[in-house]
């Protein structure tokens, strides 16, 4: 008689904790009494616990007397691509440090040691309210004991010089927060980011154009680039002409979609989503924050292209870096290239759970 099969017991929980509630407990000071879970949620992503203070202190290198571009890029609730962007840096010439936004929100890891803040892709919280929006109400509503959120911090930091840069799911939480194209100055969404026209997920190769007219260093001296797309929500849509025309006067539209000619094309499946003026990415009027939802951290090298061994064979002398390394390497070059700024650094401010 054949042995019946092992079924799970559907009635045991995923993750009994008892006494654990899933999110760290900090004491007055910072220093953590339970380290809890990787997530505030029960059950949400993995059990790695959240590292202690003086475990984090390795971590925490200041961009101040630092000649090494420090970036920080931030995990957690869904993201996935953390680890791609930091091999981008890494390849650039950068010092990455990958945190769980709970680090940030307790004050155990400050934004302000760093030169560039990075939102990678993914699904943050599932994308259940729509793509980024819950992760940007987190940022601008989650109050410290000072009554700031990390929305106030973020400012700080803009308008310290430094720069910001999110790529798919952290391009939809720069537009939801309203840090772009944030023509007005006030951090009110003014676009926003939504279904494909096509109805559809989109995973596929596309070529882009860089606008003439942008002021962003992430983009200096870069006419065109091939990078792959995935997402289902990266439509954007510029509601009012006065908002449109504003954003094309600024050259803040900095990527455009193309067909093979190199022309901007709303035409599918060049242009993926259907966004308004083809739109692949933006600034903001400083230029030190851009987003975009194509992925250069996923094209680093050649051989991360589908069509390599083609090229490589018709072009041996072809460079073995990806598109994509570009934007990279001209941000790390563009920070090295400022004078250090002897700036004391503000303390990390703890947030309330």
């Amino acid at each position: 008689m054949e042995d019946q099969p092992k079924l799970p017991d559907l009635t045991t929980p995923p993750r009994p904790q008892h006494d654990d509630p899933g999110y760290e407990v900090v004491n007055a000071e910072g220093d953590i009494q339970l380290p809890g879970f990787k997530s505030v949620d029960g059950g949400h992503e993995s059990t790695e616990p959240l590292k202690s203070l003086k475990e984090q202190a390795g971590n925490r290198q200041p961009a101040t007397g630092n000649s090494t571009v420090q970036a920080l890029i931030l995990t957690g609730f869904g993201i996935n691509c953390e680890e791609e962007f930091a091999a981008a840096y890494r390849l650039a010439g950068a010092e990455p440090t990958i945190v769980h936004l709970n680090q940030v929100l307790h004050g155990h890891v400050s934004i302000h040691d760093y030169d560039i803040l990075n939102f990678p892709g993914g699904f943050s919280f599932g994308d259940d309210l729509g793509s980024g929006v819950v992760l940007a109400n987190k940022l601008r509503y989650r109050k410290n004991a000072a009554g700031r959120t990390l929305l106030d911090d973020i400012q700080d930091f803009i308008a310290a010089g430094k720069f910001v840069m999110g790529i798919c799911n952290g391009f939809q939480v720069l537009v939801k927060l309203g840090l772009l194209p944030n023509l007005g100055g006030t951090v009110t969404p003014e676009v926003t980011l939504t279904h494909n026209a096509s109805g559809r997920y989109e995973d596929r190769w596309v070529r882009l154009k860089v606008n003439p007219e942008s002021n962003s260093p992430f983009l200096r001296g870069l006419d065109t680039l091939e990078v792959p797309v995935r997402h289902g929500e990266g439509r954007l849509i510029i509601s009012g002409a006065d908002t449109l025309a504003a954003i094309e006067n600024r050259g803040l539209n900095c990527l455009s979609y193309t067909d093979f000619d190199g022309s901007p094309t709303d035409v599918y499946p060049h242009n993926p989503n259907g966004a308004d003026l083809n739109c692949a990415g933006l600034t903001d009027v400083t230029g030190q924050v851009f987003g975009l939802m194509p992925h250069p951290e996923a094209f680093l090298s050649l051989y991360n292209h589908p069509d390599w061994a083609r090229r490589k064979r018709q072009n041996p002398g072809l460079s073995e870096e990806g598109d994509g390394l570009k934007l990279f390497r001209n941000i790390v070059a563009h920070v090295q290239s400022r004078p250090s700024q002897s700036v004391a650094q503000p303390e990390a401010r703890q947030f309330s759970s």
